[in-house]
């Protein structure tokens, strides 16, 4: 087993990320590798200056616009929304994977009389109108049901009939998300948009545990280097700590991870064995490692451990957007702020859609940054970036900024 110094594996994760070195990622096509490689990136309807998705996108795909996101959704039909971790967006290619959340959903479906009327009348006025959200859906009353796939644990919950009805249709597999106006879901048949070959294909894995080997494997390609612990990287994975142990033995026994020891840390991490020539660069000192900076979102795959990235980086991240105002530390929407190998700085920008500019609302260095000239032409491109991003313009002494 080799052992990496703290920085080689910050430098790791990020090569693997794409946040650091030359874009690898680039336009459209660069936005829907940057999932595949991912495995899923989490979807977030809040909107201050971007959805979490697409957030997560522009801070490591070249020329990326929000549309590039909705196209590949529900135009190309090449991602889908649907549960991993928690509400996420992945590769279509992965339905087939899947097939227990949707058996799991019918099962439980089964359980609640009259349902199954409620779903074929549903059906059959899609089938008959289009795609249809809950409110215009003609389906009146309330029903309790109980949650299968979109939220944590088991408890009912009363809601309005025909958003019960659409939900569980969705989690079967039997709806898709046509497209979406805000945070409002209107939904269609899978069948008319995804090809038999998909929707008839074999689930690849055999097993519930051959399933679990496979999400892990995805969330340790998503991070780059993940360590043997109770970690919020495998959440949404049926998985506790002898489990976790045993599947990251049988991946290590098949050869798809490598174990590695990071000096100053006792628990061991791990990469994909696909990856060992980026780790060999690293450690030989080739890899691109050319600073950029980047605006990081909260649920960006990068932060999904955030005691990870505490012990890697020193870095302290806490998203602070359910925070009562007068607890808060930094802001609504603060997004960490990483430049080069570092974490530098948080920000709270926020786009001023009526006048079509971008305002800094705080901007918080870490501590023991420098304030160089180097490091400030850095952020006046990331913020002419970000606010392009944002269909607005970045002017800097116009902005209503606040530096802390």
């Amino acid at each position: 087993m080799i052992t990496i110094s703290k920085q080689q594996a910050r430098q790791f994760i990020l090569s693997k990320q794409g946040l650091i070195g030359e874009y690898r990622f680039k336009g459209k096509d660069g936005a829907y590798d940057y999932v595949r490689q991912a495995g899923c990136i989490q979807y977030d309807p809040v909107d201050v200056c971007g959805k979490n998705a697409e957030l997560t996108l522009q801070s490591r795909v070249k020329g990326f616009k929000k549309s590039m996101l909705q196209e590949l959704l529900y135009v190309d039909r090449k991602l889908i929304d649907y549960a991993d971790k928690e509400l996420s967006i992945w590769p279509t290619e992965d339905w087939p994977y899947f097939s227990p959340y949707r058996e799991r959903s019918l099962e439980l479906g089964r359980s609640f009389d009259g349902l199954e009327e409620l779903k074929t009348q549903a059906r059959e006025y899609i089938d008959e109108n289009g795609p249809v959200s809950s409110d215009l859906l003609p389906m009146e009353g309330e029903i309790y049901w109980h949650s299968s796939m979109h939220w944590s644990g088991n408890w009912h919950k009363k809601s309005a009939a025909a958003r019960s009805v659409l939900e569980q249709l969705y989690t079967d597999g039997e709806l898709i998300i046509h497209h979406k106006k805000g945070s409002r879901k209107f939904y269609d048949l899978t069948k008319k948009y995804l090809p038999e070959s998909i929707l008839d294909a074999e689930n690849p894995c055999v097993d519930e545990e051959s399933f679990i080997c496979w999400r892990v494997l995805r969330r340790i390609g998503a991070v780059g280097l993940l360590w043997d612990k109770n970690s919020t990287a495998l959440l949404g994975i049926n998985i506790n700590a002898e489990m976790r142990k045993k599947i990251l033995q049988r991946l290590m026994n098949e050869g798809k991870i490598c174990p590695v020891m990071v000096e100053g840390l006792k628990t061991t991490f791990y990469y994909l064995f696909s990856d060992a020539a980026l780790m060999k660069q690293v450690i030989e000192g080739s890899a691109d490692l050319k600073p950029r900076m980047s605006f990081i979102a909260p649920l960006d795959p990068l932060m999904w451990d955030k005691s990870l990235i505490l012990s890697l980086w020193n870095f302290q991240y806490s998203w602070e957007i359910y925070t009562p105002a007068v607890k808060r530390k930094y802001g609504y929407y603060t997004l960490p702020i990483l430049f080069g190998e570092q974490f530098v700085g948080r920000i709270e920008a926020i786009p001023d859609r009526k006048n079509k500019i971008l305002c800094v609302k705080g901007l918080w260095w870490e501590q023991g940054i420098r304030k160089t000239k180097k490091l400030d032409a850095a952020l006046q491109r990331t913020l002419r970036a970000f606010a392009k991003f944002n269909d607005c313009v970045f002017e800097e002494g116009k902005n209503r900024s606040i530096s802390v």
